[in-house]
């Protein structure tokens, strides 16, 4: 399959250029130093960018906790808890958290730490679990590292993401989240070159997909293999997976900012094979409205589609590495 990774302007691919070239400015112009990152930063704060209540949002996460709402409200960040993103003995003390998720309504998220497992919980988001809890006694050098949280559409579970030994994707089920299997249950098909990096949902509560860093693809219940970028040369590894509206497509992004759509999801453009001052290390597609968002660690945002540019941290000074991104509907 040919790599799609340009600005492309047209009927399918429209990507405002304004937009895009504020979101590429502001996004290009800092790295990790040293603003406490559990402020409430928003358009009308650190971004002079004007913020419209009738557009979707976003939240931006960074790896010692902090969140950072853009046209989206904020409930608190795990930076405010010294021990939310701690490590284990095989891991930083600090810095773990790796990704968020946003409640169906947007009135809350849940921040996951990738070494240990525990869940934050903000809003009105509610614990249904978490694998952490069955590590108890586990040593350290044996535990999984876990890679992303992912809400049921109903919002009454969720999925959790995690990666053992055998470097294969595990999926566990809380809340009314039913587990349909993973990369360690179809182990036996071969196909899995990467590590598990991403996973997202259908819109029906009854499947879902993993992503690996080589591009690859596996569906699981009642989401449908549209395709990937397995066996494909890259110029750079998979960092992440969103699915589209419908559940009927999804879109892999790598860390050069390079987009991949498949099924019905659109391609708006991509920050591939343009110059970068951090690495893209996420992906979120917009509520409500055609598009897209990209993030880089250093917390510059890039916009495609119809989804608006909110505010970013690029440019800003950060204690700790921007490392996912949450859409979030209309406020």
């Amino acid at each position: 399959m040919a790599r799609r990774s340009s600005l492309t302007l047209g009927a399918r691919g429209l990507v405002s250029a304004v937009a895009v070239t504020l979101a590429a400015v502001a996004a290009s112009g800092g790295g990790a130093s040293a603003l406490a990152p559990r402020a409430h930063v928003t358009a009308a704060g650190a971004v002079p960018t004007a913020a419209s209540p009738a557009v979707p949002g976003y939240r931006l996460l960074a790896g010692d906790g902090g969140v950072f709402s853009f046209a989206a409200p904020f409930f608190g960040s795990a930076a405010e808890t010294a021990t939310a993103c701690a490590g284990t003995s095989i891991t930083p003390p600090a810095d773990n958290c790796v990704a968020i998720a946003t409640t169906t309504d947007g009135n809350g998220y849940w921040v996951l730490n990738g070494a240990t497992g525990r869940i934050v919980t903000f809003g009105d988001a509610v614990s249904y679990g978490t694998p952490g809890a069955a590590l108890a006694g586990v040593p350290a050098d044996l535990r999984p590292s876990f890679r992303q949280l992912v809400p049921t559409p109903t919002g009454k579970g969720y999925w959790v993401l995690a990666v053992g030994l055998s470097g294969l994707g595990s999926v566990e089920a809380f809340g009314t989240a039913t587990s349909y299997g993973d990369e360690t249950t179809s182990a036996a098909t071969g196909g899995h070159v990467g590590m598990p990096v991403g996973m997202a949902a259908t819109a029906t509560d009854e499947g879902y997909w993993i992503a690996d860093s080589d591009g690859g693809v596996f569906s699981y219940g009642d989401a449908v293999f549209d395709g990937s970028m397995g066996g494909a040369p890259l110029n750079a590894p998979i960092v992440g997976i969103a699915a589209t509206p419908s559940g009927h497509g999804y879109w892999l992004v790598a860390s050069d900012g390079g987009v991949f759509a498949f099924g019905d999801a659109a391609f708006y453009g991509s920050m591939g094979g343009h110059p970068l001052n951090a690495p893209v290390v996420g992906m979120a597609a917009s509520i409500g409205v055609p598009g897209y968002w990209l993030v880089a660690a250093d917390g510059g945002v890039f916009t495609f589609g119809r989804a608006t540019f909110q505010g970013s941290m690029g440019g800003q000074a950060l204690n700790s590495p921007v490392v996912a991104i949450s859409a979030a509907p209309p406020a």
